[in-house]
């Protein structure tokens, strides 16, 4: 069984940066994984995934080269590097993985983690 769990989140005034970790249990060596996130009132929206090799990554439009999504599969850890954040930027943001391969939409994936919750201040 694979399970998630994100760290990270919290509160930054615009323009600063955080990093979200998902840590990963289960078979997931050859598991695509991604980040997406929800604010209130919005449909879940896809931010960035990274392919099992690490060696391919897609970020949605928005991120405008801000974001940077990586894995270590020798620590089970997929993390987000998140700079120049925005208040528009503020959400919960949640670790996904599927066993295919990288895809943008929510209902591709199949294992959630709880989410966690990002805040920016302006």
């Amino acid at each position: 069984q694979v399970q998630l769990v994100e760290s990270g989140g919290g509160l930054v005034q615009a323009g600063g940066s955080l990093r979200l970790s998902c840590a990963l249990s289960g078979r997931t060596l050859l598991y695509t994984m991604a980040w997406f996130r929800q604010s209130p009132g919005k449909e879940r929206e896809f931010v960035a995934a990274v392919w099992w090799s690490g060696s391919s990554t897609d970020y949605a439009d928005f991120v405008e080269g801000r974001f940077a999504i990586s894995r270590d599969n020798a620590k089970n850890t997929v993390s987000l590097q998140m700079n120049s954040l925005k208040p528009e930027d503020t959400a919960v943001y949640t670790c996904a993985a599927r066993s295919g391969g990288i895809g943008r939409s929510a209902n591709e994936y199949n294992y959630w983690g709880q989410g966690t919750q990002v805040t920016v201040s302006s």
